[in-house]
């Protein structure tokens, strides 16, 4: 790249189609490129939180109890903010794709200032959480160590999603491997620094959940400094000079983030409540029923980074095409993406259904008659569930081919459609009115996911009369 580019597009990117540069083939080559250090990364990401939890646990039943209701609580938040600045993802695959490189520097730096704002309104929601936590029923104990470690915790908003916007910037231009290498030193230094401030060891100060929470921001803080660092030595990057001018304002490109990432974000906050509904739905069962079903989740959950990874790359690969104007190169990259997550999610089908004792035996001692009922019951959730990969993979990858087109605002309002409007109640009259218990709410929510699916597919395939593969650039200068 020479610095010449930066000074606007290609001349192809704003006149006639491109002609198409790859096949089939050489598209399953790049997404898969693109895709796997991104689906380890999702791994990696869910190791950090695994890794809090265990830690918590050695610190004993309360503070394990109050860590989980403090994470519990701010996840919805995390992931509405992770939708609205994912929005930067589409914006800059589509830039680069048309060799629109100011864009993508005035992206990125628009992207923190939306990192900002975001950061100071869930942190002004977030953190009076004892009154609500309270107010909910929760004992003093509980809520006031859980505001303990959110009061500390918190601030790692900021850090994680000027990371975000940084992954962002790598993931566009192919480079993914460099995000897992510094995810996976995240989880040692998240390891270490909990040792050491959870506990008191190495003569630090015996910090308990509050140590916790200092990890989780500190830990986020290196992730952002260590990839901040690679994009300003890199030759590749360093020409962007993102930090340059950081204060100039940008209203058009500011405004279009909210604009794509709002929806996002509203879309991850509503699939994540009804998860969270179905499990007081399970609570209302019972203590095995909900054992049951977290171990089903958390085996859903796992396998589900898969898919997750490869809609990220899909955003990239189908934002590129469409920055391009090559139709060819869109369809091509969108179908190939939603071939690879649903084709994934078939394999781990066929497992939940041929050797469920082998996931739910790293959860249950499979040998202990008190656990007989809930292996049971996780055994027929995780049969379901086998059903519910399909089209839970299905979605999140035909979601993401959708944001590389810029396309979020539709789709949120059928997302909501299905998850609360159909999935929910389904989950609640086959769970209890026709007597189905937990596998009655897992097909309800497998029932909410596959309209969801149905639909985002549909919708891409009708995506040229549908009007979504028009570019529309926002104001440069």
């Amino acid at each position: 790249m020479s610095t010449g580019l930066l000074a606007g597009r290609a001349p192809g990117a704003s006149g006639q189609p491109l002609p198409p540069s790859i096949g089939w083939t050489g598209e399953v080559k790049a997404s898969f490129r693109l895709a796997w250090p991104l689906v380890v990364a999702q791994v990696a990401q869910m190791a950090l939180y695994t890794t809090d939890v265990i830690m918590m646990g050695w610190l004993g039943p309360k503070f394990l109890a109050a860590g989980t209701l403090a994470t519990s609580f701010m996840s919805p938040f995390l992931l509405f903010g992770i939708g609205i600045i994912s929005a930067v993802a589409p914006m800059m695959a589509q830039a680069i794709g048309g060799s629109d490189f100011k864009s993508v520097r005035r992206t990125t730096r628009q992207g923190f200032w939306v990192s900002v704002v975001v950061t100071a309104v869930l942190i002004t929601v977030i953190w009076n959480a004892e009154a609500l936590f309270l107010f909910l029923g929760q004992t003093e104990q509980n809520a006031a160590l859980a505001e303990g470690y959110i009061h500390f915790a918190v601030w790692s908003f900021l850090p994680a999603f000027l990371f975000l916007v940084l992954r962002c910037l790598l993931s566009a231009h192919g480079k993914t491997t460099i995000i897992l290498n510094i995810t996976i030193i995240g989880i040692f230094v998240n390891a270490i620094c909990n040792y050491a401030l959870m506990f008191g060891h190495w003569g630090f100060p015996r910090l308990e959940l509050a140590g916790a929470g200092i990890s989780t921001t500190f830990v986020n803080s290196v992730m952002f400094l260590l990839t901040l660092g690679y994009i300003m030595t890199h030759k590749r990057y360093k020409r962007y000079a993102i930090l340059v001018r950081l204060w100039k304002p940008d209203w058009a490109r500011f405004k279009e983030i909210f604009r794509i990432g709002l929806p996002i974000g509203c879309t991850l906050t509503a699939e994540t409540g009804l998860f969270a509904a179905a499990t007081i739905l399970m609570g209302w069962l019972g203590t095995n029923e909900l054992a049951a079903h977290a171990i089903a989740l958390q085996c859903a959950s796992i396998a589900f980074m898969v898919p997750l990874g490869i809609s990220q790359a899909a955003t990239i690969r189908v934002g590129l095409a469409l920055g391009k104007n090559d139709p060819e190169g869109i369809k091509k990259a969108g179908w190939v993406s939603i071939i690879m997550g649903t084709g994934f999610m078939i394999t781990t089908c066929l497992a939940f259904w041929l050797i469920p004792t082998f996931f739910i035996g790293f959860y249950l001692d499979l040998d202990v008659p008190e656990n007989q009922v809930s292996l049971g019951l996780a055994i027929s959730y995780l049969a379901v569930a086998a059903l519910f990969q399909l089209v839970d993979g299905c979605q999140v990858v035909a979601a993401g081919v959708l944001r590389g087109l810029s396309d979020t605002k539709v789709p949120m309002i059928w997302a909501i459609v299905g998850y609360w409007v159909l999935g929910l109640p389904i989950s609640y009259y086959c769970g209890f009115v026709l007597g189905g218990g937990g596998t009655g709410i897992w097909l309800g929510l497998a029932a909410g996911l596959a309209f969801v699916s149905v639909v985002f597919v549909i919708r891409f395939a009708w995506r040229e009369r549908l009007g979504l593969m028009n570019y529309k650039s926002i104001e440069r200068g």
